[in-house]
């Protein structure tokens, strides 16, 4: 039932930003080049309004409006109202709603939503993922040579950690190193294998805590990165088919 209930948000929501996207939308600034639409404003305004609506006694932590609810919650719903802004915001296809629920720091529900390809990517903690109505597994690449890999990079590109040196040490070793705009539908790219691993380093927690989810039931693995654990709320994450996990690893803590 609660995977149903974050797939019906995540549709609603979903028709909210394909709807603003056929109309004049407003964009203003967060940071130099860090972006937020009415688009994001208005689904999030769904979302937490339906949240708190339906589950009165959980919390919620959303991109825009920050930790809401009841604090005490077992039960935390982790929302991006718009992960992959920029691409929305210059009429690029690839971006997503994406919700998850917590249940004690665990994610245990995570749906992923493009509104414009109308892939529903899910998943449930023990239950496997899907994507719409087919169950997903990750690839069976065996090799980094022959991988293809994606990442992303932090709007702040002046500090030292911009993953520049981690892209080029990483794209002469694969077949490609791909750079697509929204985090949680990259993850999702993994657990169901058009796309091997995934890496970045300065993400937050609405970015990753479904697509995590969603590769973990896919047969991926997802780890930290200068850090065996994975938690969501350190900003990195290694996601892959666990085949090139290690050799992944190794480059990326590879020194210059």
């Amino acid at each position: 039932m609660l995977l149903e209930n974050a797939k019906d948000l995540a549709y609603a929501a979903g028709k909210i930003l394909r709807d603003k996207l056929d109309e004049d939308f407003n964009v203003e600034y967060k940071g130099e080049i860090d972006l937020v639409t009415d688009a994001d404003k208005a689904a999030e305004h769904l979302l937490v309004s339906a949240i708190t609506k339906a589950f009165p006694q959980h919390a919620i932590l959303a991109e825009e409006g920050g930790k809401l609810g009841n604090a005490d919650s077992d039960y935390l719903w982790v929302i991006d109202p718009l992960d992959g802004t920029t691409n929305f915001a210059h009429g690029v296809p690839y971006f997503s709603v994406s919700i998850a629920l917590l249940e004690q720091s665990k994610p245990i529900i995570g749906v992923v939503y493009n509104p414009i390809s109308d892939e529903m990517f899910a998943a449930e903690q023990g239950y496997g993922a899907w994507l719409n109505d087919r169950q997903i597994r990750v690839s069976k690449t065996d090799s980094l040579q022959k991988s293809l890999l994606c990442t992303g990079f932090p709007y702040d590109m002046h500090q030292p950690n911009n993953n520049i040196d981690n892209f080029s040490r990483l794209v002469t070793k694969t077949q490609g190193v791909l750079r697509l705009g929204s985090a949680a539908l990259d993850l999702c790219y993994v657990a169901c294998g058009r796309i091997d691993g995934f890496w970045e380093m300065d993400l937050k927690p609405w970015d990753m805590a479904a697509g995590a989810l969603i590769v973990h039931e896919a047969g991926g693995l997802v780890t930290g990165i200068s850090q065996p654990e994975f938690e969501i709320a350190k900003g990195e994450i290694l996601a892959s088919n666990g085949l090139i996990h290690q050799a992944m690893l190794e480059q990326l803590t590879a020194r210059a």
